[in-house]
């Protein structure tokens, strides 16, 4: 007789290999077998999961929980609240923070926060500066580090990076894949008299297809000078996915899911609420976007969760901030066009799981399989369920999917083997430990 910890039972398992129904025993955190484990197998808990799928925990590689500095929009325990009732079971989360995470004992700030609050398991991007370069090789090699992260067009914070000369230096300083806002300031410094007052439409007018394009074809050339890997963040615009589909020998693509579903129609009725660097443009970028995805131009998906709250947003533009709410609403948005037949279930497994593992070297993370950590997500496609502002664990506390119905729907967030997120019901609290990354393991 075998023991396990936990079985999952009857599910169908989504894979690297393909779908088929089956059990997973878990044992000491770890997946330990998959299969049918029939009758000659025992566990403290069996789980009937027929009718559910089974997924490789989702990883989102792109959040801003806004701690320290910021805590009134979010911080660490919130976001990953959100993240595990949502279905995500680890995400790296950004260094525009305040103090800015660009050295070490900032670095080891957040770790040490983040360990003692946040719900899933985490890993922290290093932000590359002017001044740090000549301490990003080892800061990107830290314990939990996700690699260094560059603003070449100017965000929310102060971390930026605008000149070939910083980012040829620091791509010639590190030897991970470095992740790039790739939005060219010198062009939006130019175009300001775009912003029309009080008009947020007016953004992707100012913040327009040539600032995005201008500066990836920049960084592209900087990485090929530097015979670098590079990966850029929240893809936009068509022609930069048209032009990244003939390097995709050194760069990795990110696109997310607000520009997969919403389109400029919507500045209407969403107003600010919708304001996104870089912009969401109109429904031809979407179809671009998507054809990236069918393709495989596109890599993988992040959320770029970055919450304001209302008041903030419901400043005049261009006063008002960008950023919207998406860590918790990453899995059924995804899963609804899954349903729409947008994706196949298995193209989502690997944009989520994975890619981030073959991207970032992420080590026991990102596949089911024997040995790796038992990260996983459990959805019921068939669900039908309606998005709400209360449904959201944000600090922020809205979503601009506020009243959209989808189908498809996250039963359980598994990490490690706990059961963190139930029925969303929040089963065990604070679990998060450090992802740990194949090019930095003692």
């Amino acid at each position: 007789m075998v023991s396990f910890d936990i079985i999952f039972k009857h599910a169908t398992l989504v894979n690297h290999d393909g779908e088929a129904v089956g059990d997973i025993g878990i044992r000491d955190g770890k997946i330990s077998a998959i299969g049918d484990l029939g009758s000659n197998s025992t566990a403290n808990e069996i789980i009937n999961c027929t009718g559910l799928h089974i997924l490789p925990g989702f990883i989102d590689t792109q959040v801003h929980f806004r701690e320290p500095g910021l805590e009134h929009k979010e911080n660490l325990k919130t976001g990953s609240l959100g993240a595990v009732m949502g279905g995500v079971t680890a995400v790296f989360e950004m260094p525009n923070t305040n103090p800015l995470t660009i050295n070490e004992s900032a670095f080891h700030d957040k770790i040490s926060r983040a360990s003692n609050s946040m719900h899933c398991d985490f890993a922290f991007y290093i932000g590359g500066t002017h001044e740090n370069t000549d301490q990003l090789s080892r800061l990107e090699k830290l314990p939990g580090c996700a690699g260094v992260k560059v603003f070449m067009g100017s965000s929310t914070g102060s971390l930026l990076v605008q000149d070939d000369d910083g980012v040829r230096a620091i791509l010639n300083a590190i030897s991970r894949r470095a992740a790039f806002h790739s939005e060219d300031e010198y062009l939006l410094e130019e175009q300001k008299h775009f912003r029309v007052e009080n008009d947020p439409a007016s953004h992707p007018v100012w913040r327009d297809v040539e600032v995005a394009l201008r500066s990836t074809k920049r960084l592209v050339r900087l990485a090929r000078e530097t015979g670098s890997n590079i990966h850029v963040l929240h893809i936009s615009t068509g022609e930069e996915m048209e032009f990244l589909s003939q390097h995709k020998d050194i760069a990795s693509v990110e696109v997310t899911p607000h520009h997969l579903t919403l389109d400029a129609s919507e500045y209407q009725n969403l107003g600010t609420l919708l304001q996104m660097n870089p912009p969401v443009r109109d429904i031809s970028h979407q179809q671009k976007i998507w054809e990236g995805v069918a393709n495989g131009v596109a890599d993988i998906l992040g959320s770029d969760h970055a919450p304001h709250t209302l008041e903030e947003k419901s400043a005049p533009y261009p006063q008002s901030p960008s950023g919207m709410t998406g860590v918790q609403t990453f899995v059924p948005i995804m899963l609804d066009h899954v349903n729409e037949g947008k994706l196949s279930l298995q193209r989502l497994v690997d944009m989520t799981s994975a890619g981030p593992n073959r991207l970032f070297g992420i080590a026991g993370k990102g596949r089911m399989a024997v040995g790796y950590d038992a990260d996983l997500t459990i959805v019921d496609m068939k669900r039908r369920a309606t998005i709400t502002n209360e449904w959201i664990e944000s600090r922020a506390g809205w979503t601009p999917y506020d009243g959209k119905k989808v189908t498809g729907w996250p039963v359980g967030t598994i990490i490690r083997g706990k059961k963190i997120m139930w029925e969303g019901e929040l089963i065990t609290k604070s679990a998060g430990i450090p992802i740990r990354f194949n090019d930095a393991l003692n």
